[in-house]
């Protein structure tokens, strides 16, 4: 992969997050660092990095993804009402998987696991 200034600031941006940017959050971030880059450019340089493992990409039920610096494997919660995404507790996943594998006899090497609904502060 060819190093590129823009890429590299967009890899900063979802490493430095603390939630999970979608594409038009990183671009506005990334428009604060570098003004004139293009949302093509934002979405190609997510994609290679993607691609070349250095972030996780995470489907959005409702359209559009979301980025995240964590790779191990876990699960997220994904709010209907304010759009964010958060991480389920590992030990949770670790559960979830066992009774699976047990219940199933076989053997899971990745999960990509996405809870719908409410998150607290929009539950309250």
């Amino acid at each position: 992969m060819k190093y590129s200034k823009q890429r590299e600031e967009i890899l900063k941006i979802v490493l430095d997050s603390t939630d999970h940017p979608n594409v038009n959050t990183i671009y506005e971030r990334a428009r604060k660092i570098i003004p004139n880059i293009s949302l093509g450019t934002v979405y190609r340089n997510l994609n290679t990095l993607y691609e070349n493992g250095f972030i996780r990409k995470i489907s959005n039920p409702n359209g559009g993804d979301h980025y995240d610096k964590t790779l191990i494997d876990h699960a997220h919660i994904y709010c209907i009402e304010c759009n964010n995404m958060f991480d389920v507790d590992a030990n949770l996943l670790n559960d979830i998987k066992a009774l699976v594998e047990t219940n199933n006899k076989c053997k899971i090497n990745k999960s990509e696991i996405i809870f719908t609904g409410l998150c607290e502060k929009c539950n309250k």
